[in-house]
């Protein structure tokens, strides 16, 4: 595990949504803001900068002084709050980022040849909030630019990344997409109901709604609902994934998620050989099966 902090920038008026609420507007589910809490989940202190709310895990909260100040007034405030070596910094609305990127700018970030690293598009433009700084420096440069300029409230995110050393890591388009707009609120809620992703993402959102982390092999339990469905009767489907469920958590109660993913894959074996048996008297039963 590598260590470090996170600050995530929540705050700005959101001018072009009307002034809504952006960290709390809901793609697939889940509001924006906790969506970037979960790729950084592992951080040793999380700092939101920006107004109170709930949120999926615990915090540190921040308000940039003056309030709305831009980027570097809220970064700055959030600095305060870190001690790693180094400091993730994420915006707030990037409803696809992922953990692998976090993973790679980490790394990127502690090899000691840089300053930090920050993601570049395909379009090959530098995205300074989807970043990971190393702490003096970053520390060092914002309080030059305080002095140099009285204030970091107003000043552009360009005058910080100009002054330091910094890896470029390459990156899909999805990683550093933005929601600005409320275009791009919608265009966000449409992919993520795509075919391709859809499941994955349901997944994630119920288990982030009922606080499971529980890494199972959702294509097994799709196996048992289909064979049930098919062996049984339709409405077996939800009611035997639900029993299977069931079942691991006795099995596993107060054992490690580790375990419990193994209970479920038990359960689900042993469900699923019921259903296959089941289907084949069934068959057996029509005269069409062997005796």
């Amino acid at each position: 595990m590598t260590a470090y902090d996170a600050i995530v920038l929540a705050g700005g008026a959101a001018k072009r949504l009307g002034g809504a609420d952006k960290p709390g507007l809901r793609v697939g589910g889940r509001a924006l803001l906790d969506r970037v809490l979960a790729v950084c989940a592992d951080a040793g202190t999380t700092v939101v900068v920006g107004g109170r709310r709930p949120t999926v895990r615990p915090v540190v909260w921040t308000r940039e002084v003056p309030e709305r100040g831009g980027p570097l007034a809220a970064l700055g405030a959030g600095v305060r709050h870190t001690t790693a070596e180094r400091v993730l910094v994420l915006s707030a609305d990037l409803p696809f980022l992922g953990e692998a990127t976090v993973r790679s700018l980490l790394a990127a970030a502690g090899t000691g040849a840089h300053e930090g690293a920050l993601c570049r598009d395909p379009d090959g433009r530098d995205q300074p909030l989807v970043a990971v700084y190393r702490g003096e420096p970053l520390r060092r440069e914002l309080a030059l630019l305080a002095t140099e300029h009285g204030s970091l409230a107003g000043l552009p995110l360009r005058l910080l990344t100009a002054e330091l050393d910094l890896a470029r890591v390459e990156a899909d388009h999805l990683a550093s997409f933005d929601c600005d707009t409320w275009e791009d609120i919608a265009a966000a809620r449409a992919r993520i109901r795509e075919h391709g992703t859809v499941l994955d993402e349901w997944i994630t959102a119920v288990k982030n709604e009922l606080g499971i982390e529980l890494d199972v092999d959702t294509g097994v339990l799709l196996d048992l609902a289909r064979d049930a469905a098919h062996g049984v009767a339709r409405p077996a489907a939800p009611l035997t994934t639900f029993l299977v469920g069931y079942a691991a958590a006795m099995a596993s109660s107060g054992k490690s998620p580790e375990v419990a993913a193994e209970a479920v894959a038990e359960a689900s074996r042993k469900a699923t050989a019921l259903a296959l048996r089941w289907e084949e008297e069934t068959a057996t039963g029509s005269g069409t099966g062997s005796p």
